[in-house]
């Protein structure tokens, strides 16, 4: 059974109903048949859930990219990567869970990855911190990043966070020089880099691994500086205006890509990639071998000059 967003409500009304007949039709105490208002129903439904899709506003598009249900970076991993060796610590102060980041082999071609995981229930989300990295989860990413350096290997970045973690702690430790660390690391890679924004891409915690050759939205992610909720606090002083500045800052892949923010739109599924995990998986492979292929053909001097320019140039050729 789905978790149903707000504006999902009357598909919810209508899969609720098809369940209830479906199990009448199982338990065969129904004195009629009833399958062809399971069909009629099941019309209706995706003709719903179509017209729910095709206009979705940027706030509805944010409800999406934070649905419960919707697959992070654990699951990208699981299914795109063999041989997954996960590495911890920062060699400075500590573990941090809200980043994932270790060597793989994708499609038999070593690499390393890189990404922010949220966790996918209580127990995992507060192990996970919520995906909201503190200063040695990116002091961590530059560790992979350096040993990728290294030894030639590309990178692989998946994003999803809300943005990194504001606490006290993380301040006293360095917050804003480690994400600023882990960008200039980025830009600095003579390997390819190329990142996947699957869910959320908040402020600094997400451009910390996101400086890259290649980036890439989810259909229904979103980009942005800010939160929506914490930019309608600041602006009006009241978070329930989030919807207005959803709109007001350009936050979806459409937008991204008419911005020349983001390089293109991976495509999810009818009713989001929580719909059907597997599709999104295959659509997010081919987009990233197209961008694998290119890139390894150029060398690391070339790399990181286009990586530079590309984001030197966000802003002045609109």
């Amino acid at each position: 059974m789905y978790s149903y967003l707000e504006f999902e409500k009357p598909i919810a009304d209508l899969e609720g109903q098809i369940l209830e007949l479906k199990k009448i039709a199982e338990s065969g105490e129904g004195a009629v048949d009833v399958a062809d208002e399971i069909a009629r129903l099941e019309k209706r439904s995706h003709e719903a859930l179509v017209e729910a899709y095709r206009k979705l506003t940027p706030w509805q598009k944010a409800m999406v990219a934070r649905h419960p249900d919707r697959p992070h970076c654990v699951d990208f991993v699981e299914a795109l990567f063999t041989e997954f060796t996960p590495l911890a610590g920062d060699r400075k102060f500590a573990e941090d869970q809200a980043i994932m980041a270790g060597f793989a082999r994708y499609h038999g071609t070593p690499v390393a990855v890189i990404g922010q995981e949220k966790g996918h229930d209580t127990k995992t989300r507060l192990k996970h911190n919520f995906g909201m990295a503190r200063p040695e989860g990116y002091r961590k990413a530059v560790r992979i990043m350096e040993l990728a350096d290294r030894f030639g290997l590309p990178v692989i970045t998946l994003v999803d966070t809300a943005g990194a973690y504001p606490g006290i702690g993380a301040e006293e430790r360095g917050q804003a020089e480690a994400i600023a660390r882990s960008t200039e690391k980025c830009l600095n890679l003579s390997v390819p880099i190329v990142s996947v924004i699957v869910g959320e891409g908040g402020s600094g915690g997400a451009i910390a691994i996101a400086t890259a050759n290649k980036v890439y939205m989810l259909e229904h992610a979103i980009y942005s500086v800010i939160s929506p909720e914490a930019g309608a606090s600041i602006l009006w002083r009241d978070a329930t205006r989030a919807k207005d500045v959803a709109t007001a800052m350009k936050i979806t892949a459409q937008d991204l890509v008419d911005l020349k923010i983001i390089d293109g739109i991976i495509p999810e599924p009818l009713g989001g990639a929580h719909r059907d995990t597997a599709a999104v998986m295959a659509e997010t492979d081919t987009y990233l071998k197209k961008a694998m292929s290119a890139l390894g053909e150029k060398d690391g001097e070339t790399l990181r000059r286009e990586r530079r320019e590309k984001f030197l140039a966000i802003g002045r050729n609109i």
